[in-house]
């Protein structure tokens, strides 16, 4: 009688434990269903709007490779999006055929609702979990990440340093430019930041205070302060990374520049106030362990906003 080569079980395969967990977590997430946590998108419109909301513009071609979706179905979703306002899109500059999509402000805004919504829902799923379980699972979940795409560590390096004179009308003109380019907020929050900046200055006592500036190559390209509201309580202000700098995580190292600084002067709490709108800003600080913990519709700069009430307790 001749054996059979034995094989592994289905239920015992890798493959078969990777399809069921795929299974289980997108079930888990909600991700099946055919509006994604109750908005008007579906997953693969809530990614296209993930992808949009980290770059100020970006090509229609390389969001189609990088979230892997058929042309024609992209185009589609691209279109719902023009219609409803949603997006910008021309023709890039060097193949009129390839187009260059960005958010307009409705979009931002549209993705900051989604944004927050889905923040609900892992908040509410953490919540139940005790924190042995909670940092096993976010454990977990980092090895999973580190394991499929390993970091590029080939990204232009920077560097971060006290502010000197010159540097704090550059924060001031940057925010005022970025502003009003990307978020369509007019002159009165440059005037806002000239305030800040200006008591910034008067003001600083430079045992309990600091300014930090990133660059590249000698030039300015982010910015942050932590200034004293009270002897336990200190206030993250101005944080800005220019667009050349984005993606090289500038806005984390400034941010975790921030906390170290802080615990080293026996602050008890970091405050921050930011706008929903803000999708990198929120994430950073999410990451680095604030918490949202106030927040309420406005209009200021001259647009409709959602302020945003963030606490790291040290």
């Amino acid at each position: 009688m001749l054996n059979r080569p034995q094989t592994v079980s289905q239920a015992d395969s890798p493959v078969a434990a990777v399809r069921a967990f795929n299974r289980f977590y997108t079930k888990k997430l909600g991700v099946l269903d055919q509006h994604l946590l109750q908005s008007p998108f579906s997953l693969s419109e809530a990614r296209v709007l993930y992808e949009l909301a980290q770059r100020d513009t970006v090509a229609a071609k390389e969001i189609g490779a990088v979230l892997g979706l058929d042309p024609g179905y992209l185009s589609r979703i691209v279109q719902g999006f023009e219609d409803k306002g949603l997006i910008t899109r021309t023709p890039l500059a060097a193949d009129r055929r390839q187009q260059q999509l960005g958010l307009t402000a409705r979009g931002r805004q549209a993705f900051a609702k989604l944004d927050r919504s889905s923040d609900s829902e892992v908040a509410a799923m953490l919540q139940v979990l005790d924190d042995g379980a909670r940092n096993r699972l976010v454990g977990a979940m980092g090895a999973i990440e580190q394991i499929l795409a390993p970091a590029n560590a080939t990204r232009p390096a920077f560097l971060l340093r006290s502010h000197r004179p010159g540097d704090i009308g550059w924060v001031i003109s940057r925010h005022g430019a970025v502003y009003a380019q990307e978020y369509g907020w007019d002159i009165s929050f440059e005037a806002l930041v000239a305030e800040i900046a200006a008591q910034f200055l008067r003001a600083f006592d430079p045992d309990r205070e600091h300014c930090w500036i990133a660059e590249i190559d000698g030039e300015p390209v982010g910015s942050i302060f932590l200034v004293k509201s009270t002897d336990e309580v200190a206030k993250l202000r101005l944080l800005l990374v220019d667009k050349k700098a984005r993606g090289l995580g500038v806005g984390r190292a400034l941010v975790e520049q921030c906390v170290r600084f802080a615990r080293e002067k026996n602050y008890k709490t970091i405050v921050l106030w930011t706008q929903s709108i803000l999708i990198a800003a929120r994430g950073i600080y999410r990451r680095a362990g604030f918490r949202l913990t106030a927040e309420e519709p406005h209009r200021s700069f001259g647009v409709d906003l959602v302020g945003e009430t963030w606490e790291l307790k040290l």
